[in-house]
Formats: structure tokens, sequence, C-alpha cells
């Protein structure tokens, strides 16, 4: 099946240069119509495309006897030569999602695998697999794998993903959180769970009630990772009336022992919500819209919600009894994968949180960190000073002539102390408390 799949052409490269770059951005937007026309010339490649992917019945006599075990299912091209298989997608007008249907990758996936940690590590944990997506990553980087999933169809088809893929040797394992592998240690556990939050539990694959799930998970991970292992998690959590969301989900990281990193990448009103879940499972237009998606609002306003978050939690193994927790909002594009430097964003949080006196330390300005100057043309002083991040989170921040003088001249040389003593008599004013210089330090701009 693979041989016949690569030499048809049917990767991410081969679909796209057929269907071309209109028909590629309508499906993302759902939109069949340009795919459809961009393959009414049945090739064998069209055929792929158009019973695989698009979800199109084609003549059986056009479907290669030897891809006959995948006819109905969702056969997606993942990366350079993998391959991801599932339940159709549904659309309008389909039969209603069965209770264990097993969703495709999408970008939550994609999500989840640009965020995980790259290095290299001994044991790593998916848990919830799904269709086996995160297990194609963690297979370039991980010796041993295990992946769990609550569903024994989502098990079948992630084995039959790995398969085609040219991955071995996963350890497979049913069940729910973390009750597969209890008494075990990983050095890396990814997982995008359901985090979907609503009244009723329907689908296995994304919902779990209100976000306790999310909680219960990132609150059993540190048992399960060894010293300096990472958990990397996506998310969903409310926003109650009367709380700060921040406040809400630091707790769930703040008796755990790991230094964590939350970010809030979206958030939207019930409303938006509620439709985005309805459009997922192809419920818009059908008799029961009106009334599942009354049913949805009346639940959150009994549970006080004003509104719905998005985003990834990580998490590193610290041991400590001061570990540190960053929780933040972060709209802006960022440089991906993170997993690329993920590391270094937990050693700046844990930096700043532990270096014990900053007079002392030796900083040294982060690559990719630029010095901005805003002002009036012919003006002597900028009216704003921002240091701005050209690579990683893409960070930018205003700050004053002290801090701006000490990234031009901070080398890892000098201690910060007498450098900001010179600083101070160079720009004929009060000496900055280094102390102010945490936050820097956290966010990246200044490291050791």
């Amino acid at each position: 099946m693979r041989d016949l799949l690569l030499k048809s052409g049917y990767t991410i490269d081969g679909v796209r240069e057929r269907l071309g770059d209109v028909a590629a951005t309508a499906l993302s937007r759902e939109e069949l119509v340009p795919a459809l026309r961009a393959t009414r010339e049945l090739d064998p490649l069209a055929v792929l495309i158009r019973h695989f992917w698009l979800g199109v019945e084609v003549p059986d006599e056009l479907v290669p006897a030897e891809l006959a075990p995948l006819r109905g299912y969702h056969v997606q091209p993942w990366g350079d030569d993998g391959y991801l298989i599932s339940d159709r997608k549904v659309r309008p007008g389909d039969a209603p999602l069965r209770p264990d249907h097993v969703v495709g990758a999408g970008g939550a996936s994609a999500n989840l695998a640009q965020l995980a940690s790259r290095r290299p590590v001994e044991r790593a944990l998916d848990l919830g697999t799904g269709c086996g997506v995160q297990v194609l990553s963690l297979a370039e980087r991980a010796t041993d794998i295990v992946a769990t999933d609550l569903n024994p169809r989502a098990i079948e088809l992630a084995k039959l993903s790995w398969e085609l893929s040219g991955v071995s040797g996963v350890d497979t394992r049913v069940g729910s959180l973390f009750e597969p592998v209890d008494g075990e240690l990983f050095d890396l556990v990814v997982s995008n769970p359901p985090f979907v939050i609503s009244p009723a539990r329907r689908f296995t694959y994304r919902e779990a009630g209100g976000d306790s799930f999310c909680r219960d998970l990132v609150r059993q991970a540190p048992r399960y990772l060894n010293p300096g292992g990472q958990a990397h998690f996506l998310a969903n959590w409310t926003h109650v009336e009367g709380e700060d969301w921040r406040d809400r989900v630091g707790g769930w990281l703040g008796e755990t022992g790991c230094d964590g990193w939350v970010v809030e990448r979206d958030v939207q009103d019930p409303a938006e919500y509620v439709e985005l879940w309805l459009r997922d499972a192809a419920e818009q237009g059908t008799p029961a819209y009106t009334e599942l998606y009354d049913r949805w609002l009346g639940w959150f306003e009994e549970q006080k919600i004003e509104a719905i978050g998005f985003g990834w939690i990580s998490m590193r193994q610290a041991e400590s009894l001061d570990p540190v927790v960053r929780v933040e909002r972060m709209t802006h594009q960022v440089q991906l994968p993170v997993g690329d430097y993920v590391d270094q964003v937990l050693d700046g949080i844990a930096l700043a949180h532990r270096l014990d006196d900053l007079d002392t330390a030796r900083l040294r300005v982060a690559e990719g960190v630029l010095d901005e100057r805003i002002g009036l043309p012919g003006a002597e002083d900028p009216s704003r000073i921002v240091l701005r991040q050209t690579r990683g989170l893409m960070r930018s921040t205003d700050v004053g002539t002290v801090e701006a003088a000490l990234a031009g001249v901070c080398d890892g040389e000098l201690a910060l102390g007498p450098l900001l003593n010179v600083i101070a008599e160079l720009v004929g004013g009060d000496r900055v408390d280094a102390e102010q210089l945490r936050p820097l330090i956290a966010e990246g701009y200044f490291t050791v």
C-alpha cells in the first residue's frame, strides 16, 4: 500500500501541486468545489485525492486492488512520507458521527507537533493518540514510544497509520488518562486530549465535560516524568465570571513541582465556541442544531462561563520546592516549530526566577534582539525605545534608556552590577535596580 501511494504521488507535495494554491486554500475552509474541478480528469492521483482525501466515491474499478482495505477511510499524507488513517470527515448532509469516531489530523495536531521539544529522548508517551499523528513526530527522536487511547478503534487505525508510514515498535495500550502506564516514567509526554468544553460527552475524541479533564491531565503528569522530563499539552479552559483565567489555569500547575509555561493563543465567546464545534460535527442545518445550540449556551450560563480560551501547556520536571509557572496570552505569530527552542524558553523562565544575586550575574543579550528607536524626525531623543526579538517568540517590549544601553553592551564578560553602575553614570540618572530586569530575562531578551 505504501509503495503504491508514494509511486502515485499521493504525498503532501504531490497533492498540493495537483490541486494548486486556490483549491488547497479552499480546502482549508472545507470548500471542495475547487479541488473537485482540479481532479475532474480521473488519472491515478486524482482518484486517490478524490476518494481518500475529499471523501468522494469513485468507481470501484479505478481504486487499485491493493488499496481496497482502505476504502471508506480518510487517508491523509503527513510530513515527508507519512500517512494517517482516520474516519472520513463529516460534512453537512452526512450521517451523524459515531460515538467512537476517529478524527484525522488538523490544525491542533500540527500545533502540538510543533510545540513539543525536539531534543532526543529515551522514552516518550503519546497520551490519547487518536489516528497516531504525534507518534510520526516522536519516532524521529524517541527510542521507545508508548501510545494510549480510550477508544480501541483509534488504536487500530493508528497502527495502520504507523505501518503505512514505516514506523514500527510502538507499544499501544487502551485506557483513560495515565491508567495504562501507571508506575512508569517518561522523558517526554504529549497529548492532544478531548478538550472541548460542553455539557454532554457525545464524542470520545473531543469532549470530556468541563475543563477538569485538562486540569487532571496537568496535575497527574508530574508523577510520570523523569527528572528533567517534559510534558506538552493542548487545552481549553474556561473564563469564569469573577475569576482571572490566569489564576485558574496557573493553579493547575501550582502544586505539581514542575516549572510550567501556559500560553493562551485564542479566546472565544460562548456563541462562537458552540458554533465552531457544532460545525465540526456538521450539525449546522440539522433539526437538532437549534436545540443543541440553546442547551450548550444555557449550560455556559449556569456555569457562569464568559469565554473559552485555547492554548498550550508545557511542563518540565524540576523536582523543586520552589517551581515557577508563567501564564500569558500570546496571539501574535511566533517562529515555528516552537519545539526547536521551547527548552530555551523554559530555561529563561526558570533562570529569571532562580538567580539569587542579579548584580553578580553575567548576562548577555539574546541572539536576534533588535533595538528600535522611534521619534520625530530631527529629535535629539527618541519618544520610544523598543527591544524586538526577530526569532523565537518574536516578542517586543518598550524599555528605558538604561535597559537599551545594557542590551548594547552586555556580552557575558562583566557582572551586571558594575555594568549598571557605569550606565547610570553615562546617562546621568539613578542606577537601575537589577531586580527590574527579571521580566526581560524571563521573556528571553537576556540570558547567561
